[in-house]
């Protein structure tokens, strides 16, 4: 059973990915690929609406990831990746690009530094396990192309002395990108790209139904369907943000440094 600190805590996230995220995004998360193009790549038994394969949240995850409160509170609204056999190199590839990382965020130790280049905190007034800081134009850049040099977000959580201190960041993809695509940039036999999927907004008058211990809309609603949405006054979303992944370059270990747990701090 969750505790009652831990749904507190996954509410309030839940509210801040579900409104204030998606307005920092400036419509880029909103994006939706209509097509079917380049999805006959995709592997697995379970899709997403847009027919990306996924792994059952429930039931699929394996040892390389370890979920907190808040990414296992999602089970209805998530997409994984499924993982891939390991393949010759993938370990290098996946050590390299942490080390490309950690050589880019180091300058933003100091949170002032990533504001000063355009990196925005979403919801800077609600209190949250992990703080996102967007950047705008990286985020519409990782569209067309993966840099790993210049991520969609740096990832911060606060200290007793320290009230933001970095410990990662979050690289985005198109929606369109196809499970290859994305064993490309990050190989799939290392980490797990997610996407937030069954997405119903809530009308102005139930708003606050993001939150609570059971809440209704959002992330972490318990309405998953366009039919269930449409009852409620709901707008449903299919699929909602870009595929997202988190990197986490202080950690010691490649199963820590791409953990899916948000709830923990990624200490250095």
């Amino acid at each position: 059973m969750m505790l009652v600190t831990d749904i507190s805590r996954t509410a309030k996230l839940a509210f801040a990915l579900g409104a204030v995220l998606l307005a920092a995004l400036s419509g880029h998360a909103w994006q939706q690929d209509q097509s079917m193009s380049g999805m006959s790549g995709m592997s697995g038994a379970k899709t997403d609406p847009s027919g990306h394969a996924c792994d059952d949240m429930g039931s699929s995850m394996d040892n390389m990831n370890v979920m907190g409160a808040s990414m296992g509170g999602m089970t209805n609204h998530m997409c994984i990746t499924p993982t891939r056999p390991k393949q010759a190199g993938d370990e290098e590839r996946a050590k390299a690009l942490v080390a490309q990382v950690r050589a880019a965020i180091d300058k933003y130790q100091d949170y002032k530094k990533a504001i000063a280049d355009g990196y925005i905190q979403a919801n800077p007034e609600v209190v949250q396990p992990q703080y996102h800081f967007i950047n705008k134009e990286n985020s519409r850049l990782a569209d067309t192309q993966f840099d790993p040099t210049k991520p969609s977000a740096l990832l911060y959580y606060q200290t007793p002395t320290q009230h933001f201190k970095l410990e990662g960041a979050m690289f985005t993809d198109s929606t369109s990108a196809n499970e290859d695509e994305l064993n490309q940039r990050v190989p799939l036999s290392i980490a797990r790209w997610h996407e937030h999927t069954n997405f119903c907004a809530a009308p102005a008058d139930k708003v606050k139904e993001y939150h609570g211990a059971h809440p209704k809309f959002g992330m972490f609603g318990s309405i998953h369907t366009a039919e269930a949405c449409k009852a409620e006054g709901g707008t449903f979303i299919p699929v909602i943000f870009s595929w997202m992944i988190h990197v986490f370059p202080y950690e010691a270990t490649l199963r820590d440094q791409f953990s899916m747990n948000d709830d923990a701090a990624h200490v250095h």
